[in-house]
């Protein structure tokens, strides 16, 4: 008998190339997710009346939006060509969906964000008496404006799911069912540590409710996913992206648990929230590391295609058999 043939890239090659992205990209991945949750604790903050976490929700979804938008332009390497894509709208495509989606997110959170400074530099007598009126126009528009970026701010936290998972890539694309829960659940963690290191305890309730929450979602689509992804999980667990992974489980479990015990304490609620925050970057990081690692070592395309085509021929000779 012949033996089975093993099936290699040429000369070991890599058979994909790897994404010809930075480490701009990670972090535009975990700054949008902060923003995009925090418009959605600041909106339901404001109509609670909890002014110290919506106070800190607003600005923490503009400053989000804005360094998320800044590292994807410095890895795109120009503003012009964001601006370029906004020349179409094609909702198959990912990539022109999400430009689309930053597009019209930016101004809720920019609004609601800019009514907040408007407040505090107010507060200590820094505003012209000349831009008073500008204050009050920004403090009348910043509930319309955060409650349109709450509508938007789940799209934000999930689409670069969807957009990682749309491409060839084995670590990404194999896990594309349980991706965007992933994405969603770090985007809701770390958006709610952010209101625990920031808000007084009176207001942080809600902030504490989400980021358990996100927790618990992040912590158990991590482990469906390496259990569902097989030989693509490897680079989950290997190199620099398993130290993240790891990393990310450790200081999102730990932030958990101590967001749970510190409903009296202001310092321990900080430390949860740091801790719920570097968590949700670890995890944006070690994503982007392991479907780096999974383009450039051939077996994560090879080994799975020669499975595929396995179990087809197997499939074929069944239909065969009287």
């Amino acid at each position: 008998m012949v033996p089975d043939a093993e099936f290699t890239s040429y000369y070991g090659r890599p058979v994909l190339k790897a994404a010809p992205w930075s480490t701009d990209i990670p972090a535009y991945l975990f700054l949008g997710g902060v923003a995009g949750g925090s418009s959605l604790l600041a909106a339901g903050a404001d109509l609670t009346n909890r002014p110290s976490l919506r106070r800190v929700a607003r600005l923490g979804a503009l400053t989000g939006i804005t360094l998320s938008f800044g590292a994807l332009v410095h890895d795109l390497g120009k503003p012009s060509r964001f601006v370029n894509m906004l020349r179409v709208a094609k909702l198959t495509s990912p990539m022109s969906t999400g430009t689309w989606i930053l597009t019209a997110y930016g101004p809720g959170a920019g609004l609601a964000g800019g009514a907040e400074i408007a407040t505090l530099l107010g507060g200590t007598g820094l505003l012209p008496r000349w831009t008073r009126p500008l204050a009050r126009l920004l403090d009348a528009l910043a509930r319309p404006a955060g409650i349109g970026a709450a509508v938007l701010g789940s799209a934000v936290a999930s689409y670069t799911a969807v957009l990682l998972s749309d491409t060839a890539t084995p670590s990404w694309h194999e896990a594309h069912r349980e991706l965007p829960f992933v994405f969603v659940g770090s985007a809701a963690s770390a958006s709610g540590g952010l209101g625990l290191l920031g808000a007084s305890l009176a207001d942080s309730g809600p902030a504490r409710r989400l980021a358990v929450t996100g927790a618990l979602v992040e912590l158990a689509a991590e482990h469906r996913m390496e259990q569902s992804l097989g030989l693509a999980a490897e680079p989950l667990r290997e190199g620099v992206a398993g130290k993240f992974m790891r990393a990310s489980k450790i200081l999102t479990g730990c932030g958990a648990l101590l967001a749970l015990a510190a409903r009296r304490s202001r310092l321990a609620s900080a430390a949860s929230g740091a801790a719920l925050l570097a968590g949700s970057a670890c995890t944006r990081f070690g994503i982007f590391e392991a479907g780096q690692a999974s383009a450039r070592d051939p077996k994560y395309t090879i080994v799975p295609q020669r499975e595929r085509v396995e179990a087809r021929r197997r499939a074929d000779a069944a239909k065969l058999r009287p």
